[in-house]
């Protein structure tokens, strides 16, 4: 749904779409039935995730467009290698739907790489004996058909020193049709491991539909793994979190990340502070097993990778600020 369709069904005011045109002139725009639906359902937590709202066109001076370094460590289109045994791979740069929160919310468009980038970028990862894991990633690789998907898939096979293939996706629950036999069957090879990470961000999410789609993944071997951005007015107390973590666990999927949101422009209604994610998840700790803890991260900005919040990388200073330390050892101010 673009703009006139969300006023066609109710979920935004003639009014509204007038005010929210440069928005969507800005950033897109899309929600698909499965979400519209569930939207219906939950309200507020899932259309403050896909909704546009006016708050986006205000960006404060440390939001980037960048925000977490991907240009800085991208060899070829396509690719970013920012940590030696692995790389991400972005075959497309589209999505079913749009989080208003997104980090690459610059970057995304209508296209998938092309044919002569497509080889550049596996030419890369064969070249690079030291990858041992490839994320395939976007945009969102679950909209590829599944004749795209094997081939991707049968191209990393064949390469001898890739040993994992991770597909991130929100797919399952946002457009759960999408994931048939033939798309599992696709994203498997043998010789090769593959994994899905599936984001959600609230227990909402998880219709009917999308509970039979991560089945269907999980049911023909797929390990799956979670992320989710802890996200103001959305998942922010430790019950949503609490839903949200038991939701995944009840469906077989392995608390992976919570983020903390990224310097994004037009996002900074959706961020909370780091001291308010670490008392949730200490909170979160005194509630639930091991096993649906995830760990919270923040991606230091400027391409310094993941440090997590709950540890002594991270010092807070009395002015606010905090004094990060990356997997170098090396110290960032944020």
């Amino acid at each position: 749904m673009n703009l006139d369709a969300l006023v066609e069904h109710g979920f935004l005011s003639p009014q509204a779409k007038a005010a929210l045109a440069p928005v969507a002139a800005r950033y897109a725009v899309a929600v698909s039935p499965t979400l519209a639906d569930l939207i219906a359902k939950e309200g507020e937590p899932l259309a403050r995730q896909f909704l546009p709202s006016e708050a986006e066109l205000i960006t404060l001076p440390e939001e980037r467009a960048d925000p977490i370094g991907d240009n800085a460590h991208s060899p070829v289109e396509g690719i970013v290698h920012r940590h030696k045994d692995r790389v991400l791979f972005k075959p497309v740069s589209v999505c079913p739907v749009y989080c208003r929160f997104c980090f690459r919310r610059e970057m995304l468009g209508d296209a998938t790489l092309s044919p002569d980038a497509m080889e550049r970028a596996f030419a890369y990862i064969a070249d690079h004996t030291e990858i041992w894991e490839v994320i395939l990633t976007g945009g969102d690789p679950f909209i590829l058909s599944p004749r795209r998907a094997e081939e991707i898939t049968q191209r990393l096979a064949a390469i001898p020193h890739v040993k994992i293939t991770r597909w991130h996706t929100r797919v399952p629950v946002v457009d759960p049709p999408r994931v048939t036999d033939e798309f599992v069957s696709a994203i498997k090879a043998k010789n090769l491991t593959t994994y899905v990470a599936l984001h959600a961000n609230h227990a909402g999410e998880f219709g009917d539909a999308a509970r039979g789609a991560i089945a269907k993944l999980i049911d023909a071997g797929i390990p799956m793994l979670s992320q989710s951005v802890l996200l103001k007015d959305i998942n922010d107390t430790v019950e949503a979190l609490e839903n949200l973590m038991r939701t995944f666990i009840e469906n077989r999927i392995k608390p992976y990340y919570l983020h903390h949101p990224d310097l994004a422009p037009g996002t900074s209604h959706f961020r909370v502070s780091i001291a308010h994610g670490q008392r949730l998840m200490r909170e979160l700790r005194a509630r639930l097993s091991g096993i649906a803890i995830p760990t919270y991260v923040l991606d230091i900005p400027g391409g310094h990778a993941k440090v997590p919040l709950n540890s002594d990388d991270v010092i807070a200073l009395e002015n606010g600020s905090y004094r990060i330390r990356d997997h170098a050892g090396v110290w960032h101010d944020y």
